[in-house]
């Protein structure tokens, strides 16, 4: 008579993985800005040329420095300002953080460069409501 056995893992110990590494992508709506180059000296990496798809995060993300190197894809949802011509092409664009946007001036949740806004609104909106997801 064969005895049946548990399996070594259990279901409590998957879901305890889970809550304890969650593999989901931090996801979010905000507002975005942009700045004008030159886009150095940052916060994260100093006198070293990131490129110009980048982004600094305000206090609403920037975690101390943590957000340094993380990767969002960032869509424009519309415009702020009511009446104004949707500025929005439908585009997304993939950002890195590259450096801080501090208080008082930080007037977004992400400040773009102004390659990477460009890319997915007209910049003569200035500030537009954005979804970004980490990577």
């Amino acid at each position: 008579m064969a005895i049946a056995t548990q399996p070594h893992f259990s279901f409590r110990a998957i879901a305890l993985v889970f809550l304890l590494f969650p593999l989901a992508a931090f996801a979010d709506e905000g507002t975005a800005t942009f700045y004008t180059p030159p886009y150095v000296p940052s916060a994260c990496n100093g006198y070293n040329d990131d490129g110009v798809m980048i982004a600094a995060a305000s206090d609403a993300i920037w975690d101390n420095g943590g957000a340094c190197g993380t990767r969002y894809s960032v869509t424009c949802l519309s415009g702020t300002n009511l009446g104004e011509p949707h500025p929005c092409n439908g585009n997304s664009v993939v950002v890195t953080i590259v450096d801080y946007c501090p208080p008082p001036g930080c007037r977004g949740t992400l400040d773009l460069s102004q390659e990477a806004f460009s890319s997915i609104a007209n910049p003569d909106a200035g500030k537009i409501n954005i979804h970004f997801e980490s990577l």
